[in-house]
């Protein structure tokens, strides 16, 4: 240990080369004696990898410590009005999101008794008279069964519904989805689901691999193929298929511009625009029930919540693809050309520099011709001109495309994303389970019995969450905050399930009220900052992959209330159970997680496993940490992956491996 110290300390901190370490390449031979100087360098350089003995210049993938600072930041116009319009599609996005709780509402409903004339004289009402004011949060009424005394209630040819989701009429209404074909509701459900767990998984893998602009336009055409033909439905079974690929492509819209936002903004900025996307979607859930109220059929109201994306259509002409991954992915020609954009939208007569036409030119004359504030940030930048110089020796490098399964090789970043996709599921799943408690066991009552008072409560809870996470986020960062919400989940589930046994039944419903309204709270951050954060420590080359797997994994807790219905709500209390459990489980998986806050995102591979773990808390000045820094981990052979690894490792980086702002 103290030879390689030494070693470090006369060699400018870098790592011995392997055969140092008595580590030796698969498949060659021990070299028998003491080779040549030549010898010995020829063997080093076989031992790295490809990428590594050809690597492209450090500040060229030094994205947040370079490039953006050089194209003002967030301060350029042309990014800004990037940024707003990643913001715009967000409120079409919340009214597809809920157009659940309108379109496939469960109304009351009655069968209509004919008199001697033909004229209807009334309806009896076959099941409780509640209503899943909420779609799949709130259950419906208990789905009746052929046997006994529901089969004759059931035995009607004319039904009589009252909608209460400002709809005429709906599509249980449309096509008499209750009594036996009350399940197909359900698997309405489902289906859109469905459709938005495979949309993540696999546009985030086409993401990495064509771009973030080709998925969103693409998801756009066929968005509004399959939304507008939702509305030309002739039965459930083409609606419940038609869904499943609007689900599809909404994923697909989902994803891009979440990475896009992400990869757009520097790291001070990054939270408060996505969180500013998030208010724009609530938007769209506060505005669904006047839309609907509006539109008053669900066919008309299907293609108003469709319509709007034909203004993304523009996007193929006005919005460009993500200068971030382009240099990433070592596409230096198209990421030249939108340098070349940027300065020209941002006003910025740079052109000359960028081209490297004029190598003679000073820093301070570009600087000169350029706003104060653009100028002030250019001059940040020690070594601009021969980051452009670089650029231009770049141009004729391939492409390097990776996909979201090399991560598998991977010793730190792996476990990051399965922590984070865990305690998404988590989130998301046990939030069903706190929106059951509020209605009790038996679903026998609402919060309230109006509609737009269930609707609203929840959509008021998710308000607060959003609110509350911000404030959180900003004094704790990412890891505290997610562990403090995650905390509130566990207490609250534990609880609910524990400590009420031992109260009265009047004083019961109060608290099961009161820790469902903490726990939907809670787990609603918890869900909304595992996806963030899986965002921000994801490289960029895999980040969409890395979006898909976490948005799906939220997908597949949000599908556990469908199936729960599906089953008449059979085994709800072990569902509740097993997600108390696993909110245990992540608490302890959360102090494992790196912290990001102003942080600069990971480019690459090496970049993301050199994420690692901090302290929960800065140990005070003088202590000994207890966790290793990057220096200190050269020490140790067993860590050395690769060579280029250690060598795109800058000498000022803090305890994440990754440079801070």
């Amino acid at each position: 240990m103290a030879i390689d110290r030494r070693r470090e300390a006369g060699g400018g901190g870098r790592p011995p080369p392997p055969e140092e370490n008595g580590l030796v390449p698969a498949g060659a031979a021990a070299p028998p004696g003491p080779p040549s100087a030549a010898g010995a360098a020829a063997a080093e350089i076989q031992t790295l990898p490809p990428a590594a003995a050809a690597a492209c210049s450090p500040l060229l993938l030094d994205y947040d410590g370079s490039v953006l600072p050089f194209l003002g930041g967030l301060g350029g116009g042309y990014q800004r009005t990037l940024v707003l319009l990643t913001w715009i599609p967000a409120l079409f996005i919340g009214f597809s999101k809920f157009s659940d709780s309108f379109l496939l509402d469960q109304p009351d409903f009655g069968c209509r008794k004919a008199d001697g004339q033909g004229n209807g004289s009334g309806y009896l009402a076959p099941g409780p008279a509640n209503r899943s004011g909420n779609g799949s949060l709130f259950p419906p009424p208990v789905l009746p069964t052929p046997a006994g005394s529901n089969a004759s209630e059931c035995e009607c040819h004319e039904w009589h519904y009252s909608i209460g989701a400002g709809l005429m009429q709906n599509v249980v209404s449309k096509w008499d989805l209750v009594c036996d074909s009350a399940w197909k509701v359900q698997i309405a459900k489902f289906s859109l689901l469905v459709g938005l767990i495979f949309g993540h998984l696999i546009t985030g893998c086409i993401a990495d691999w064509v771009g973030r602009r080709p998925v969103l336009l693409f998801s756009v055409i066929f968005i509004l193929i399959f939304g507008l033909t939702v509305a030309l439905s002739v039965n459930v079974t083409m609606f419940s298929t038609l869904r499943f690929f609007e689900g599809f492509c909404l994923a697909g819209i989902v994803l891009s511009l979440y990475a896009l936002r992400i990869e757009l903004c520097p790291p001070g900025h990054r939270f408060v625009v996505t969180m500013v996307a998030s208010f724009i979607e609530m938007a769209g859930q506060f505005l669904m029930p006047g839309l609907a109220a509006l539109c008053r059929d669900w066919q008309v109201l299907q293609a108003v919540i469709i319509c709007p994306f034909l203004l993304m259509l523009l996007y193929w002409v006005i919005f460009p693809e993500s200068l971030r991954w382009l240099m990433a992915t070592q596409q230096f020609e198209a990421s030249k050309e939108l340098i070349l954009q940027f300065t020209r939208k941002n006003r910025m007569n740079m052109e000359s520099d960028i081209k490297g036409v004029v190598p003679g030119h000073r820093m301070d004359e570009s600087v000169h011709r350029m706003d104060d504030a653009v100028g002030m940030k250019l001059l940040s930048v020690p070594h601009l001109l021969q980051n452009l110089e670089e650029l231009e020796k770049e141009l004729t490098r391939r492409p390097k495309k990776v996909c979201i399964v090399k991560v598998v090789g991977t010793r730190n970043l792996w476990k990051n994303i399965v922590v984070l996709c865990v305690n998404s599921l988590t989130g998301y799943g046990i939030h069903h389970c706190f929106a059951r408690s509020m209605m009790g066991h038996e679903a026998k009552m609402t919060i309230t019995h109006s509609f737009y008072a269930d609707y609203y409560i929840m959509a008021g809870i998710a308000l607060a969450s959003c609110l509350a996470m911000c404030l959180v986020v900003g004094f704790l960062g990412r890891r505290g905050g997610l562990l403090l919400f995650m905390i509130l989940t566990a207490l609250a589930s534990l609880l609910q399930l524990g400590l009420l046994n031992c109260m009265s039944d009047s004083v019961k419903d109060k608290f099961s009220t009161a820790f469902s309204i903490v726990g939907m709270f809670s787990s609603h951050a918890v869900g909304s900052l595992s996806v963030f954060f899986c965002a921000e420590i994801t490289p960029t080359v895999i980040r969409g992959g890395g979006l898909g797997l976490v948005l799906a994994s939220a997908g597949f807790g949000r599908l556990t209330a469908p199936i729960m219905e599906l089953h008449n709500q059979k085994g709800y209390f072990l569902h509740h159970v097993i997600f108390a459990c696993c909110t245990l489980i992540c608490i302890i998986c959360i102090l494992l997680l790196p912290e990001s806050k102003n942080q600069n995102l990971p480019e690459n591979i090496p970049d993301g496993e050199h994420y690692t773990r901090q302290p929960l808390l800065p140990h005070k000045k003088g202590e000994q940490p207890l966790l290793l820094t990057n220096s200190e981990l050269k020490d140790y052979s067993g860590l050395h992956d690769s060579a280029a690894v250690s060598d795109g490792i800058s000498e000022n980086t803090t305890a994440n491996g990754m440079k801070s702002m």
